[in-house]
């Protein structure tokens, strides 16, 4: 118990879902049209942010191609930073210290974590190449 690589798995899912949920909610009650603005005459990528943020934590949720899910979500928190937090990038925090964007960059690496590891064993499915 003391060593249990797939509930560690699990509690990792856990957190980069949830915490990615209430982006994607935020997104689907208020919409994307800040995020189409930022993006000129690409600003139909901002429906990605769906995708990413309410439909890859779901599957992540429930261990259903995590790594695939994963990857979404590493490319949509990448896009964040350089499009959105790019000038706070080497800032620190005022409140408290802390990196500027270490929420971003810490869902990143862990949506990075799970492409790499996959959903381990307490998953939907777990015997898939994209699982």
């Amino acid at each position: 118990m003391l060593k249990n690589d797939d509930l560690g798995k699990l509690f990792l899912r856990i957190a980069v879902a949830v915490i990615i949920l209430f982006h994607g909610w935020f997104k689907l009650t208020h919409g994307v049209g800040w995020i189409q603005g930022m993006l000129g005459g690409m600003g139909f990528l901002a429906y990605g942010t769906y995708l990413a943020e309410l439909i890859a934590p779901l599957l992540i949720l429930v261990g259903f191609r995590t790594r695939l899910a994963a990857l979404f979500i590493v490319a949509d928190m990448l896009v964040a930073i350089l499009m959105v937090l790019h000038t706070a990038m080497f800032s620190v925090k005022e409140m408290g210290g802390g990196w500027a964007i270490e929420i971003e960059a810490m869902l990143m690496l862990c949506a990075l974590a799970l492409f790499f590891t996959g959903s381990g064993k307490y998953a939907v499915s777990s015997s898939g190449k994209w699982d």
